[in-house]
């Protein structure tokens, strides 16, 4: 036996190296069925029990949890007004005193993105227990994320309504529906939920340049579905052959009239940000424009001069320009946000939204809770109607 030096370093595993090197040994090949039972082992040799995995629904209102062996099961938690919503929208770890330990909920992160909470209760918590956990849920987050793609588990778990085809066609073209990072955020969301077709909205971060597209295709069902399907392939094609902001809605015009009749179009709204310098470029085929939010409260509309929609043939359009401000957040929305009404009464109208915006953004919370309370709120107020798709994004510039 050769024995090393006193400087040598020491590469024997330590309990926490060999908890996490577990999962991470046995996560390639594991089937999406057993993430349950190895998170259960796992937190079991941490001294704790009753694991739960709760992944928020399609909805955004509850957090359902994961059936599985393993995993204690439960009732759906509302997102508003529970502790496991609080760990949810804050994306802050949770610690709940019971008679016999502590609960910990711990948010569940995916790129960016948040797929729900998960708990677990210990005897006594320590530093270590809170280190350990916080890497646990991480691993237990990716590993759900790379095998999402496997399985329908998770997206069966996360429907608290039957889902309409055409919804299942949207939902599957989606990116995340919400992204974090240093200099930029994003959150989305969509009504109805379960019966949404023809709004979507697209993203990428490259480098230090931000893209985001929002569309809505006319027309309700599989039709609009399908539309909305190559108008995004298009917009995606464009941006990932990295052709002039301009030009990109040349390329989904072409793609949506080589396929459908003429009188079939799709409006957009397309958008370009230097994530370095704060400058934000877009160009409008027949979308309403954006709000500029700043300081908390709509300063204005990012008006520009627009083009025809998509599938009509209309010019290239002219690409507008603004500086944004550290903190600036950008409101883009369908028309169904704003036109809904109830039978006899007038459009739900911007000014009602723009009140909306200013008193939800009082509170200085992050952008993936006004967002989702944004919209649930305006679906409120338009007196749950939902007739047409009403799509919103908020964009924030963190500087």
């Amino acid at each position: 036996m050769t024995v090393g030096s006193p400087g040598d370093p020491d590469h024997s595993e330590s309990f926490g190296e060999g908890l996490l090197g577990g999962l991470l040994d046995r996560a390639h090949e594991l089937p999406p069925h057993l993430v349950g039972p190895i998170l259960a082992d796992t937190v079991a040799r941490l001294g704790g029990r009753d694991p739960q995995i709760l992944l928020q629904d399609y909805g955004q209102q509850r957090l359902v949890p994961l059936p599985s062996e393993g995993l204690a099961g439960g009732e759906p938690q509302s997102v508003d007004g529970s502790e496991a919503g609080r760990c949810f929208l804050t994306s802050r770890p949770v610690e709940l005193a019971l008679p016999d330990g502590v609960r910990v909920l711990l948010p569940l992160p995916d790129g960016g993105d948040q797929s729900g909470v998960l708990a677990v209760t210990l005897d006594a918590v320590d530093d270590d227990d809170r280190r350990l956990l916080h890497r646990i849920a991480g691993l237990i987050a990716d590993m759900m994320h790379t095998k999402n793609g496997h399985t329908d588990l998770f997206s069966r778990t996360r429907r608290s309504e039957p889902m309409s085809v055409a919804a299942e066609i949207q939902w599957s073209l989606l990116p995340p529906l919400s992204m974090v990072t240093p200099r930029v955020a994003l959150a989305g969301v969509l009504e109805p939920a379960y019966d949404v077709a023809g709004d979507s909205f697209d993203y990428a971060l490259n480098g230090d340049t931000f893209h985001l597209a929002m569309i809505d295709a006319m027309g309700h069902g599989l039709d609009a579905a399908t539309m909305a399907t190559v108008a995004i392939g298009a917009y995606r094609h464009a941006r990932r052959i990295s052709v002039e902001l301009s030009e990109i809605y040349l390329f989904m015009d072409r793609a949506v009239a080589e396929q459908f009749a003429p009188d079939h179009f799709v409006t957009a709204q397309m958008m370009r940000l230097d994530t370095d310098t704060g400058r934000l470029q877009w160009v409008n085929a027949g979308h309403p424009a954006p709000m500029l939010i700043r300081r908390h409260r709509v300063v204005g509309r990012l008006d520009s001069p627009t083009t025809l929609p998509v599938g009509f043939g209309g010019a290239q359009p002219q690409v507008s320009e603004v500086t944004l401000e550290p903190g600036d957040r950008v409101l883009c929305f369908t028309d169904g946000l704003i036109e809904e009404h109830e039978s006899g009464q007038e459009e739900f109208g911007e000014d009602q939204l723009i009140d909306w915006v200013n008193q939800l953004e009082k509170a200085e919370r992050q952008i993936r809770s006004v967002a989702r309370d944004l919209s649930h709120t305006l679906k409120r107020a338009r007196g749950e109607a939902t007739s047409d798709d009403a799509t919103l994004v908020l964009v924030e510039w963190r500087g």
